[in-house]
């Protein structure tokens, strides 16, 4: 699954390692503004404006949304910049940028890509041992699987190790199908979360409000926690998921509002 907030940054390439390349050699653009607000249109979108002129997306589109708390927070993102803006701190910018430029005319695309991480989703794989681990991936991750059976109707099957199982086609239709009416912020939002957590399960939990960011968090990185206790922390490693977690809160925060949620 591409990760829509680098592909875009990073012009559509789908190598990790130039992905990274292309942003490290991108020089930070300087603050050129003083003051930050949003103004309601006429049509009911809530543009971000920079000293009173209207903010542009990375594709030259207005930078305007339904959502009112979310535009309030994406102008926060700007406020927030110092001499430079940088964006790798403005994860709400990023996934309305995301939005508005590329998944209306993929919003199909987008859905079927959430669906077929639900087919093949990290819940579904299951450790062999030790019990401690096999234990923690029960607790954080059976109740995830009990809650999508009961709510898209159909039985998951589960695996030891990494070969693959096939889940039911029709319980997969089903979980398609509830993407079908997701507004484009709505659906960006879900991917971003389904790409970081490495689930489709956790960010649907965590777009219907059955899981916190938190929670989903956890259950996301079960098996590289208890790595961590037995052999320790790379410092790089470390440093990449927290700033994978601070976009993945970001999306966790559109779904609470889009939901209708207050933003947790």
């Amino acid at each position: 699954m591409r990760d829509l907030l680098s592909d875009i940054e990073a012009g559509g390439t789908t190598d990790p390692v130039e992905r990274a390349r292309t942003l490290s050699r991108r020089e930070l653009p300087k603050r050129f503004y003083k003051e930050v607000g949003i103004v309601r249109q006429e049509d009911g979108l809530h543009a971000v404006h920079l000293d009173g002129r209207t903010v542009k997306t990375t594709g030259r589109n207005l930078l305007a949304l339904a959502e009112e708390e979310i535009a309030a927070r994406i102008a926060a993102e700007w406020a927030a910049q110092s001499k430079e803006i940088d964006p790798a701190t403005m994860p709400l910018t990023r996934i309305a940028n995301a939005a508005i430029d590329a998944v209306p005319a993929r919003a199909g695309e987008v859905a079927d890509d959430v669906t077929a991480y639900a087919g093949n989703d990290l819940l579904f794989y299951r450790a062999d041992g030790p019990q401690t681990l096999i234990e923690r991936q029960n607790a954080a991750w059976g109740p995830v699987i009990g809650w999508a059976e009961a709510r898209f109707g159909g039985r998951f099957v589960l695996a030891e190790g990494v070969m693959p199982v096939r889940q039911d086609a029709a319980l997969l239709a089903r979980i398609r199908q509830a993407l079908s009416p997701l507004a484009p912020l709505h659906l960006t939002a879900l991917h971003v979360a389904t790409t970081l957590g490495g689930s489709a399960l956790l960010a649907l939990a965590l777009m219907e409000g059955e899981m916190t960011a938190d929670a989903a968090w956890s259950a996301a990185f079960v098996d590289e926690d208890w790595n961590i206790e037995q052999w320790g922390e790379d410092l790089e490693a470390a440093a990449l998921r927290a700033a994978r977690r601070r976009d993945f809160d970001a999306a966790a925060v559109v779904l609470d509002v889009c939901a209708g949620r207050s933003a947790r």
